[in-house]
């Protein structure tokens, strides 16, 4: 969904880096993976599609930070 965010903080050496991914359109979503030591940070379409992906040495991320927005199906349920 748009606003979805992943903000990941790396390791570089005297000092530390913050990168951010954001869904930019509605529809989309962030998604994350760690595979063979890489750590995977992608925006993904509603029907699949990577529209675009940041990778990082697993053992330079410092912290993962997910941030999705509140979805109203979550908000009404809660609320009753």
């Amino acid at each position: 969904m748009k606003g979805d965010r992943v903000e990941i903080v790396v390791d570089a050496g005297d000092t530390t880096r913050t990168y951010e991914v954001v869904a930019t359109r509605a529809g989309r979503r962030v998604e994350t993976a760690v595979r063979r030591g890489v750590v995977e940070v992608s925006e993904v379409t509603r029907s699949g599609s990577v529209v675009r992906t940041a990778r990082f040495m697993a053992n330079r991320v410092l912290a993962l930070v997910e941030q999705p927005i509140p979805r109203e199906d979550a908000e009404e349920e809660g609320g009753a």
